[in-house]
Order: structure tokens, then sequence, then C-alpha cells
């Protein structure tokens, strides 16, 4: 093999070429979905959130077997983690996290497919979430053919419109903060509320540390490669 030419490298995450080509060199292995997970007992599925995009936005939501209980489940809409640049909701650890939490907690779960990096900088992931966000929030509206929004029969059937959460992981948590202070000066479709949101180690860094973050190699921190390599310009 002809020993090809770094362009950038984000290790141990991200590879970049000067050809293009790239290595995802941390991605679990994409797994299908499944009707009823053998070991929790919940189903789930790959859907599409809207055609509007290059990709389409896609995403993978979960339905717990307590649906057949006839009551209506809390919604999460959420945002794994991979610093922007690797992973998806398809990958073995987000899809086997997301069936036990939708298991456990008793919720349905949408885990979203936003675009990453290095083809998608930033804010495509936040656009993302907000498409998201408005996609849940369109099923609240009586029009069936409310403009051209695939309709998700899960939510339809089961989801609590009143229970309705946003959440993520590291860079997940990083789009919830996003996605909350835009629905703060921004109406979703039909007036919906968001009740909750689930931060779990959040990532966040600045270009100076603030509080117990350390002040000797602050410039050479994972986190201020991380953000050099997703938002250069921010």
């Amino acid at each position: 093999t002809i020993n090809k030419e770094i362009e950038k490298e984000l290790l141990p995450l991200i590879r970049v070429y000067k050809d293009g080509t790239i290595e995802r060199l941390m991605s679990s292995p994409m797994v299908p979905p499944s009707l009823q997970d053998p070991q929790t007992g919940v189903s789930s599925k790959d859907i599409v959130i809207s055609n509007n995009s290059n990709p389409p936005l896609s995403a993978r939501i979960f339905l717990p077997k307590s649906h057949q209980n006839n009551h209506k489940l809390p919604i999460l809409l959420y945002f794994h983690a991979g610093a922007f640049c690797v992973e998806s909701p398809f990958s073995f650890f987000c899809h086997r996290y997301l069936n036990l939490l939708a298991s456990e907690a008793n919720i349905i779960a949408i885990s979203v497919d936003f675009r990453l990096l290095p083809e998608h900088p930033l804010p495509a992931a936040y656009e993302d979430g907000w498409t998201s966000l408005q996609w849940v929030a369109s099923h609240t509206s009586n029009d069936p053919t409310n403009n051209n929004i695939e309709r998700e029969s899960w939510l339809l059937d089961y989801g609590d419109f009143n229970k309705v959460y946003i959440g993520g992981d590291v860079n997940g948590a990083n789009i919830t903060h996003n996605l909350a202070i835009r629905a703060g000066t921004e109406a979703l479709p039909n007036n919906l509320k968001i009740l909750g949101a689930l931060l779990c180690t959040p990532f966040f860094w600045g270009s100076k540390p603030i509080g117990s973050e350390p002040v000797d190699e602050h410039e050479n921190s994972l986190a201020i490669k991380v953000w050099n390599f997703v938002y250069p310009n921010a």
C-alpha cells in the first residue's frame, strides 16, 4: 500500500488524509435494529426525519415493551457522543445504551443521526438537532399532511407530548444545551414545550480556564484539540 499523506488528525478519534479519505478510528461496528431485543424486550427501527439535507436526516427509534399496556410514554430526543466526528445511532455502543435506557426509564427514545465532521462542520449538528426537535413537535398537529413530514406511528400511538425531553452525552449534551437555548427564543410547532434536558458529562470548553479547570497544559488539552478540530473559527 502507498503511504498516504495526513492532512490533519485528532487522535485517538479520527484521521483525515489529503486525498479526502477519512479514518474514523474509534467507531464501534454497525448493528441492525431489532423487534423485541432478547435482553430488554425493546423494539427498534430506523426512520427518516427529513429529506431536506444531504444525506437525509435519519434516526433510530426505540419502543419499550411496556407500550403494550396502552398508556402514553415520555419521549426522549437523544444525541450520541463521539466528539462530533465518530459513532452513530446505528453503532453497537449507542444502540446497546439506548436499548437499556428505553427499557429501564420506560420511554420512547429517538437517537438522531446528526451530520459528522469533517464532511459537515458545525453548526450542521446543531441544525440537525433543531430539525429533529421540530419533527417531534410536528406530531402534535391535527393536519396529517403537515409540510410533507413523515409521521412516525410509534410516536403518534404511544408518545406523551406533555413529557418531551432532550438529552445526550458529551458532545450530544452540548447539542442539547444549544437546543434548549434556541427553544427558549424560537417557538416550536404547536408551541410544544420541553419538559427537561439531560446533559450527561457535557462537553464545554473555553480559550481560558475557569473554575476547577487546570491552568497548566490548558492549550494542549484534548478538549482544546477537539474544539480546534471541530470549530476552528469559533
